[in-house]
């Protein structure tokens, strides 16, 4: 349990502020020399860097900075050397239990590896740390490298050349606060016991996203009916029938100008790209409102025949002419919020397949023109079982949601004790 403050034992002045009296702080090198650790490596394998032919789909994972974060490795996107090439590796191989740590390109996230196999190999990203557990608990040195005294100290001293970096002589230059061990392991167990919580809520939004895809592909498609419509009868149409296309030109010098990215939908330019490349004068771009449609013709991860988004979180916004946008014809007949999942989930690909032209992938663009996108043949149902699939969608959305949300309001906990718990501003009972 957490002490009161008043209960705090005496501070001394450290490099890095007050620390409790009876805590250390030591460099790294210090951590090495006098046991904490036993090792400090990173994945600078020299002459032995393996070349990209040399991966394969099987073999030892090769672990990079961009494979792990939030404590965990990703093994299922890491690259993979065949087993006889690996074992030409004799430095940078991390074995169970090591804390890894992100250090060039990507700096600052850590995993705890937890493997079966007798090693994996460090790509040149990575640093890994193994520790002496009679008197360093790699938990809690795992939470250590993420509080704010640490990150602060590379923060400083990270510098740009090609990309940010933390070498591994720096990283040995810097300081680590450091109890005795049945505090570390206080510590450790406290934190984790957040992280599991957090890991727990994870998991059950990837299922409920499972839960929702299945529903997007079977109700959107006619494959499942709901209650009441199994003997309604869908209707074949274009998207022409039910859409007219939105050219309205911005006459009115509106400046929110967004951008549609597959993942995010409708993001202010300023925000997706830190700056705004519109030009300046905007009188020549769409001018789209709210509830209206754009289809983005730039393919990208997830959406190999581009995105179409429908406008929620502005009352206008302008856009560029490259995108198709458009609006429904007659809302009393069908509903925006039924084909805002329609198009989400991707129901548009068969048919864009046939009218993006061969050739047409220029400048990360697919080339189909307005007339064959309206000319896309669909198959819908009636107002009423739109207006169902859509509310069960929508009711799948805000279950989602509500999970993220008590995800974020977790990991604010979790960034609240370590701020205290990894300075000494409060102490468990041990």
């Amino acid at each position: 349990m957490l002490k009161n403050d008043t209960s705090l034992p005496r501070f001394k002045l450290s490099p890095l502020g007050m620390i409790p009296i009876d805590w250390q702080l030591l460099k790294i090198q210090k951590l090495i020399d006098e046991g904490y650790l036993i090792d400090h490596l990173d994945g600078n394998h020299g002459a032995l860097y393996p070349g990209a032919e040399e991966f394969s789909e099987n073999g030892i994972p090769y672990i990079s900075a961009n494979n792990f974060s939030n404590g965990v490795v990703d093994f299922y996107n890491c690259k993979r050397l065949p087993e006889k090439r690996a074992q030409k590796f004799k430095k940078g191989i991390a074995i169970d239990n090591d804390v890894l740590f992100a250090h060039n390109a990507t700096v600052g996230p850590v995993a705890l590896l937890k493997t079966d196999l007798e090693y994996v190999i460090l790509g040149t990203t990575a640093t890994y740390f193994r520790c002496n557990k009679d008197k360093l608990i790699n938990t809690y040195l795992l939470y250590a490298l993420q509080s704010s005294l640490f990150v602060k100290q590379y923060s400083k001293i990270m510098f740009q050349s090609t990309r940010n970096q933390v070498p591994i002589t720096t990283q040995r230059k810097l300081s680590l606060t450091i109890p005795k061990l049945p505090e570390q392991k206080a510590i450790a167990h406290i934190l984790g016991l957040m992280d599991t919580a957090i890991n727990k809520n994870n998991s059950l939004i990837a299922k409920k996203e499972l839960q929702k895809k299945w529903l997007m592909q079977n109700l959107l498609t006619g494959k499942k009916r709901l209650n009441k419509f199994e003997k309604e009868k869908w209707e074949d149409t274009s998207l022409g029938d039910l859409f007219e296309r939105v050219t309205r030109k911005n006459t009115e010098q509106n400046t929110n100008v967004v951008t549609i990215s597959a993942q995010r939908g409708f993001v202010k330019q300023t925000d997706f790209f830190n700056k705004s490349i519109a030009s300046e004068i905007v009188e020549n771009y769409f001018l789209v409102e709210k509830g209206e449609f754009c289809y983005n013709k730039s393919y990208s991860n997830g959406y190999p025949w581009g995105a179409t988004k429908r406008l929620k979180d502005f009352e206008k916004a302008v856009v560029t002419t490259l995108y198709i946008c458009f609006g429904l014809k007659n809302t009393q007949k069908n509903s925006g919020d039924f084909f805002e999942h329609f198009f989400e989930a991707n129901l548009l690909d068969k048919g864009l397949t046939k009218i993006a032209h061969e050739g047409g992938r220029a400048h990360g663009l697919l080339n189909v023109t307005p007339s064959d996108f309206f000319s896309l043949k669909i198959t819908i149902p009636t107002l009423p079982e739109q207006t169902a699939i859509a509310q069960v969608l929508q009711a799948a959305d805000k279950e989602i949601q509500l999970l993220k949300t008590k995800t974020e309001k977790l990991r604010g906990q979790k960034k609240g004790l370590m701020q205290v718990l990894l300075t000494g501003r409060k102490r468990l009972t041990v």
